[in-house]
């Protein structure tokens, strides 16, 4: 009783910190302020990967950001923003992209400014295509294909999503893509409708007049669209040399993320609540030495990736960690290997993971950002009373009904050493 007074005060004090989202000339803003000396700014706009057109158009949108615009050249942006001491970055996940000013306090004027000319006069011009875009959008291609579990992740995509979701947020080895591509899908998907602007260390009024000013005349075109998802599963193998040996094994789910999966990664996470502890997840116990076992959850606006990162030096580590992970998660299923009192501190390990999140600026846009673009509810009473509701019923239902899809299983690294689904019990 008294634990759950003390949550409601917790989430009745967080909801009070994030402002609602007001509409700002089609735009939807939102906006919190802790009295901190710096300020950020982060245009999210829905035009991720799996709204491209044709492959790798989204990663060179992305790399396109910051070039020349009608009011002022990429070398200029870099000036001028270097003399105010801030700070420009993009990124781009399978639904959003995301262009972010970090700033300190007052000079949110100017760098609303550089923003908004990248999303209403980016010139896209053939010469910053071939000369700087193109050469960071290979580098981007070139750095995720040599990570094993950012390579594991993308082909779990692929093979779990095929189309939709499942297109790689890098470009291809060989990117075709024009200026006009890019200057067309930059045309369908920078309309309002599609953006939301999301601060932090600033007043929501100001943020708000801020975007009207400027976004005002933008466009009003449709949202961008995209097929539903729909979820497949399957098995790819990739042979890497160095690095660690990789094993994913993945399932998913179609619909809204679902806090049941939330407090299952937690329950499942090796991660130590204690500095040079032990775990006491039921797989650190049975994992050998030398192999780690990550539960990966990526939800999305219309489906849900959950699986385990396995990675070791060993081959044959990997595959017994491999197994032993899936005995341990096939058992959590069926209900018989978590206690109420397991289940509990997994409840509370997720809103305390879901708590710390948002007290960066990426986790608060990541978390709150998709919510503000989608007109829901961005506060945290959504997620406490999302967790707060979740039952030994449908903690032990949403597992059971997951296992029962079919695996996306993939191994990066030696590929005549490490095991085949069939080897792991899948």
């Amino acid at each position: 009783m008294l634990a759950a007074r003390a949550t409601a005060r917790r989430a009745t004090k967080l909801s009070r910190s994030f402002a609602t989202a007001v509409d700002s000339a089609g735009v939807k803003v939102a906006a919190v302020d802790h009295g901190q000396p710096t300020s950020a700014v982060t245009f999210l706009v829905k035009a991720g990967s799996r709204y491209e057109p044709k492959p790798g158009v989204a990663n060179v949108l992305k790399n396109f950001a910051f070039k020349g615009t009608s009011s002022r050249s990429a070398l200029g942006t870099v000036r001028e923003t270097e003399l105010y001491g801030g700070v420009l970055s993009s990124t781009l996940s399978r639904e959003h992209l995301a262009l972010t000013a970090e700033f300190l306090r007052g000079d949110e004027a100017y760098f609303v400014d550089v923003l908004s000319s990248i999303i209403s006069s980016t010139k896209f011009t053939p010469w910053e295509l071939k000369e700087s875009v193109l050469p960071a959008v290979t580098e981007d291609t070139r750095v995720g294909s040599s990570n094993p579990a950012t390579l594991a992740l993308e082909l779990a995509h692929a093979i779990a999503f095929h189309t939709g979701l499942g297109s790689s947020v890098f470009a291809p080895p060989h990117v075709s893509v024009s200026a006009e591509d890019v200057k067309s899908y930059a045309a369908q998907a920078f309309s309002k409708s599609n953006i939301a602007v999301l601060g932090t260390g600033i007043d929501q009024f100001t943020l708000a007049k801020l975007v009207e000013k400027h976004l005002g005349a933008s466009s009003s075109a449709s949202a961008t669209t995209s097929i539903a998802s729909q979820y497949f599963g399957g098995e790819t193998r990739h042979v890497l040399h160095g690095g660690p040996q990789t094993v994913f094994i993945g399932f998913g789910a179609t619909g809204a993320p679902s806090a049941e999966l939330a407090v299952l990664a937690t329950h499942l996470s090796t991660a130590p609540s204690v500095k040079w502890s032990a775990s006491l997840s039921p797989i650190t116990a049975v994992i050998p030495a030398g192999v780690t076992v990550q539960p990966v959850l990526l939800p999305y606006s219309d489906a849900t990736l959950f699986g385990l990162l396995i990675q070791g030096a060993s081959a044959d580590a990997v595959k017994q960690a491999a197994a032993v992970s899936v005995k341990v998660l096939k058992d959590t299923s069926m209900g018989g290997s978590v206690t109420p009192e397991e289940l509990k501190k997994a409840i509370a390990k997720a809103k305390f993971a879901a708590a710390t999140a948002v007290e960066d600026r990426e986790g608060f846009i990541s978390t709150f950002g998709p919510k503000v673009l989608a007109g829901s509810e961005a506060s945290f009473n959504g997620l406490y009373t999302a967790l707060d509701g979740v039952s030994a019923t449908n903690f032990f239902k949403a597992a059971s009904s997951l296992v029962k899809t079919a695996p996306t299983f993939v191994t990066v690294g030696d590929g005549s050493a490490l095991p085949y689904k069939d080897e792991v019990g899948l």
